[in-house]
């Protein structure tokens, strides 16, 4: 049996910023990072992000599964993650998830997107929990690594410098931990995800990415896209995915079983103003990306602090998926996908969609 993903909106907003100001709209800060170091970090990574679950009328019957418990660390750190929205009315996230971390000495930030693949509703598992807890687990593993090498104060003479204490975390070793985690996860009983994980370098503005299936990012620098990340597919709407089976893994000898070390690794150097938008299918499937260049330019255009700019990126990137999943007169990437393939598909499709935006500031 082979999972098809199927993954829409209202949504919400997400936003860390080491400065922390309030911004409007329906948005509210993380409290500042405290870590201290004597690195010279030169690049800045202002980061936003927004989301939006499937309207209810497309939301398939809730599967009677159990959720995490209210005391463990992955639901506190979902609600955690959720409590930092204004929009009350947005709570459900569907199957997608996200996480946003700053690394070891404030090396660097690291972020990524999973979505949940809905094939697993029809044998009564849960997709969202997977998804979930895949990102829980990179950002926990991601909290502990370096952007890049561990760093070592140039200014110290060698006698004086400390021991250096932990490693380097590479978005596809961070993937592979994350998901051996949830292999271990006792409240997650099957399921499969598709994932994007990036890190960016404060150092030297170096950005590394893992992807596997068909979420991903782009970067966008000077309105133009210079790097968009292909997809991974078995077969069309069928994304390379990783997988947890159910112990009656015999049931499942169709299922798509993909590894982190199938991820497409990606490397580059960013520069001052660069954009970089992590986001699910939800929005591939139905934004095209020269739309996504000319948000980000329309933003752009109305200037004010770089962090309101890359939140007012991430919202308007969700709400104009929400239109065009919704309307059937207007051609999709979707739609031409299919068409590619010999399929009829019409207009948008309808899915969770989730997107996260990063915007580099060189300081130096």
């Amino acid at each position: 049996m082979h999972l098809i993903t199927h993954r829409h909106p209202r949504f919400c907003s997400y936003n860390l910023n080491l400065n922390s100001t309030r911004i409007p709209v329906f948005h509210q800060r993380i409290p500042p990072f405290r870590l201290q170091s004597t690195i010279s970090h030169p690049y800045k990574f202002h980061i936003g992000a927004s989301w939006a679950g499937k309207p209810p009328d497309r939301l398939r019957p809730k599967v009677q599964a159990p959720d995490f418990a209210s005391t463990s660390d992955i639901a506190k750190w979902r609600a955690h993650v959720l409590s930092n929205y204004k929009n009350i009315n947005s709570q459900h996230i569907g199957e997608d998830f996200f996480f946003v971390q700053e690394m070891r000495s404030q090396s660097g930030v690291a972020l990524g997107v999973a979505d949940g693949v809905g094939g697993w509703v029809d044998v009564g598992v849960d997709p969202s929990l997977f998804s979930q807890a895949l990102m829980y687990h990179a950002h926990r593993y991601a909290k502990q690594g370096w952007a890049g090498e561990p760093e070592i104060d140039p200014t110290q003479e060698y006698e004086e410098r400390e021991e250096i204490e932990g490693w380097e975390m590479s978005p596809r070793e961070c993937l592979e931990l994350a998901h051996d985690a949830v292999i271990r996860e006792k409240a997650v009983n099957a399921g499969s995800s598709t994932a994007c994980v990036i890190n960016l370098n404060a150092s030297s503005g170096h950005l590394r990415s893992a992807n596997l299936g068909d979420s991903g990012f782009c970067i966008i620098r000077s309105s133009s896209a210079i790097y968009t990340q292909p997809p991974q597919t078995h077969f069309f709407n069928c994304p390379k995915q990783l997988t947890k089976l159910p112990s009656t893994a015999r049931r499942y000898r169709g299922a798509c079983v993909d590894s982190a070390s199938q991820a497409d690794n990606f490397e580059t150097n960013l520069l001052h103003g660069d954009i970089v938008i992590a986001f699910t299918d939800g929005l591939s499937d139905n934004v095209f990306l020269s739309e996504m260049v000319n948000i980000c330019s329309l933003v752009g255009r109305t200037g004010g602090p770089e962090i309101n700019q890359v939140q007012g990126i991430a919202d308007r990137l969700v709400h104009w998926a929400t239109l065009c999943m919704s309307n059937r007169k207007r051609v999709s990437p979707f739609e031409k996908a299919a068409a590619r393939e010999g399929m009829y598909f019409r207009g948008g499709k309808i899915d969770d969609v989730t997107v996260v935006v990063a915007m580099v500031q060189e300081t130096v």
